[in-house]
């Protein structure tokens, strides 16, 4: 494997902007070049969650990547975001949701892996049915085919049988059902170590080391 290939990050309409957010921060500190795609319900829920506004062909990359909660009291995610900005020109490329002609629709272009988070029941149904309506679920399909890690972040509660099914097919093929789920059990001082808990996980199953979060010694 080799530990600089491309990671996909999409962003759909489920609810949990921040866990995409500091997701990208965290990986623009890696060597990693990241792709960016957002869904046009994406850009709404970052609207409503972050209060964002994106042009959904041409976004505010350094807004977005430098987003800082207004919870947040650590230095260190500050810290973080401030210097993923820093990065973003020399990391990051955006492919728009409908430009079927970039890199990540092609199975020739070589990744490690892809993130959809977080992940909406509607981009669920359109990678288990191969019916793909955008760049996110193209680039998707495109990961299943060629058996490389798809990571699918859902966040929707409760969730009927049918995006259980969905779940359970995508599995079947391959692909990483990770629920935006935190856990309860490491020091949980602030929503940022909750945020964190579901972005360490993600990051584990992409193989890049982190330490965000006070993992389980028994």
């Amino acid at each position: 494997m080799n530990d600089h290939e491309p990671i996909v990050v999409a962003i759909t309409g489920a609810s949990g902007a921040v866990y995409a957010v500091r997701l990208l921060q965290l990986l623009c500190q890696t060597q990693h070049e990241i792709h960016i795609t957002i869904s046009p319900s994406g850009a709404a829920v970052i609207k409503q969650e972050l209060g964002l506004t994106l042009n959904i062909r041409q976004p505010d990359l350094n807004a977005l990547i430098g987003y800082v909660s207004p919870w947040t009291t650590s230095d260190a995610i500050k810290q973080c975001a401030a210097d993923s900005v820093a990065h973003i020109s020399e990391r990051v490329r955006f492919h728009a949701h409908d430009d079927y002609m970039t890199p990540i629709a092609s199975g020739s272009f070589r990744t490690r892996a892809m993130v959809v988070c977080p992940c909406s029941g509607s981009t669920l149904s359109g990678i288990a049915r191969s019916a793909a309506s955008n760049l996110v679920q193209r680039a998707a399909e495109v990961h299943l085919k060629e058996h490389r890690k798809l990571i699918l972040v859902p966040r929707e509660t409760p969730m009927s049988v049918l995006q259980i099914e969905n779940m359970h097919r995508l599995a079947q093929t391959g692909a990483v059902l990770l629920p935006a789920m935190p856990g309860w059990y490491h020091g949980v001082e602030s929503l940022d170590d909750l945020v964190d808990f579901v972005v360490s996980r993600i990051l584990d199953q992409l193989d890049v080391d982190n330490s965000i979060m006070q993992r389980w010694d028994g």
